[in-house]
């Protein structure tokens, strides 16, 4: 599996299968399988796909860590560029679908609907997410403050939570949106626990090293 992972095919293919869902957004569409109102489906599929996308690139590290496979990290930032460009397709999509690309009537809609507001929070930080993942970015930023930034990727996931949560609130429809908060809520937990275990382990050892020379005397 490993060696799979490091294969010179291997990003080829997690890329085509990233741009599955499109394909086949975009075949439904042309074959009228979308249901009676195509634009409501192809926001809500967007959305949806960005949410997907958004848990997988969070999955990465519990993952790696977990079955011991390092090699799951080179994926990682291939994973979180297609967050962004679903999370760009869902907001073309309103934009298109339900404003007509009318930009007086989108801002307004914006400030209007607190939903949509905090859909289109999470999309800004994670273009500038997008925009900084690439080398010359940890190189001009620096690592500390280039891992500081995209540890926004967690505000990003309880945006986005936030974002589909009021959405489905005007139709009681929380099934969904327990699912995927429970996932988040896991995976976010997960690096909790082993940040707040670190601690503890550098913290015995400090103990540990302080108590040493008074041992010795």
């Amino acid at each position: 599996m490993r060696k799979l992972l490091l294969h010179p095919a291997a990003k080829p293919v997690m890329f085509v299968l990233c741009l599955l869902p499109l394909a086949w957004l975009v075949f439904a569409t042309a074959t009228n399988q979308l249901g009676a109102n195509p634009a409501e489906a192809l926001i809500r599929a967007t959305g949806d796909w960005t949410l997907r996308a958004l848990c997988l690139v969070l999955a990465v590290t519990p993952l790696r860590v977990i079955t011991a496979t390092p090699q799951l990290a080179r994926f990682r930032r291939m994973l979180g560029l297609f967050v962004f460009f679903y999370g760009l397709l869902h907001l073309l999509s309103y934009a298109w679908f339900d404003m007509g690309f009318d930009v007086p009537d989108i801002v307004r809609d914006i400030i209007k609907r607190p939903f949509i507001l905090v859909g289109s929070l999470a999309l800004l930080l994670l273009t500038l997410l997008a925009a900084t993942s690439f080398n010359r970015a940890i190189k001009v930023m620096g690592a500390r403050r280039w891992q500081a930034l995209h540890r926004a990727v967690y505000v990003v996931a309880g945006l986005a939570i936030l974002h589909f949560f009021w959405m489905r609130s005007g139709k009681n429809d929380f099934g969904e949106v327990a699912i995927y908060a429970v996932v988040l809520a896991a995976l976010l937990g997960w690096r909790l626990w082993q940040r707040l275990r670190k601690k503890a382990v550098l913290g015995r050892a400090a103990a540990q090293g302080t108590s040493s020379p008074a041992r010795a005397r």
